[in-house]
């Protein structure tokens, strides 16, 4: 075994190679890491298995939209904590056409929320990421969103062309929705929040679920796709308990609602 071991060593498992084959110390699993220098690619020598069931990965993704960050998550579960990103991606991919699955609804309201992306400047006034949202008024859900770098008219009306149809469109006094075009009646209010109270409180869920998105915290996404996956798979679990809510509240009006969110992850 060990002398099958340092004979694989020497060969790139891409090009087949054996010259200019080194090794360059160990990866957090402690397996032997190695580099092809013609390459510059690195590999790993029979490396460490960690086969995971599908419990524990459901289990980390609740932890996560529960408020619990990712290194936080891996250090819990005793795990790497790119696990739990590489199962959201996983589950983002998986689950896009399911996002699309929306009740009708008369009105729709739009606002957007501003983040970082890459880094974090010590006041919150430097922000170069912009999440846009669209949600209906009953039954709550999010019916479009984008994660942009800037919040154009062009970049609203392009989730808005992507969302069904509503009669209203609800905005506040942001200059941007002036250069939109709705399908719709939209009311543009600058005075206050009264009819965009239903997306208001929808930002505050993104910020109270997701870590990435959680005010005065270090967390912040390093990468656009990533956060977008992380809104792909929330939005999903979202929209399908708030689909599940208003129908058992049209069934039960009044009675405690025998589910929450998380059992929709």
């Amino acid at each position: 075994m060990r002398k099958r071991t340092e004979e694989a060593w020497k060969k790139c498992p891409k090009s087949g190679k054996t010259e200019n084959q080194v090794k360059v110390g160990y990866n957090w699993s402690w397996s032997q890491l190695c580099k092809c220098k013609e390459c510059d690619i690195y590999y790993t020598i029979d490396p460490k298995r960690h086969a995971y069931s599908e419990e524990t990965r459901e289990l980390a993704i609740k932890m996560y939209y529960g408020g619990v960050s990712g290194r936080g998550v891996g250090k819990i579960l005793g795990m790497n904590k790119s696990n739990v990103a590489n199962w959201i991606k996983k589950s983002a991919k998986n689950d896009v056409e399911k996002c699309k699955t929306l009740c009708a609804s008369e009105t729709l309201e739009l606002d957007e929320l501003y983040w970082f992306l890459e880094r974090k400047p010590r006041t919150e006034t430097r922000e170069n990421i912009y999440i846009m949202t669209m949600v209906s008024r009953e039954p709550r859900q999010i019916a479009g969103h984008v994660v942009s770098v800037d919040k154009s008219s062009r970049t609203i009306q392009q989730m808005v062309d992507a969302a069904p149809e509503a009669r209203k469109y609800c905005t506040d006094g942001y200059s941007g929705y002036l250069g939109v075009l709705f399908p719709g009646k939209h009311i543009f209010n600058v005075h206050n929040k009264s009819d965009t109270f239903t997306v208001e409180s929808v930002n505050a869920d993104l910020r109270h679920y997701i870590p990435t998105l959680a005010r005065r915290s270090r967390c912040f996404p390093r990468k656009l796709e990533n956060l977008q996956s992380i809104l792909t798979v929330f939005v999903r679990a979202y929209n399908r308990f708030g689909a599940q809510k208003s129908r058992y509240l049209s069934l039960h009006p009044g009675a405690a609602v025998p589910f929450s969110l998380f059992d929709f992850f």
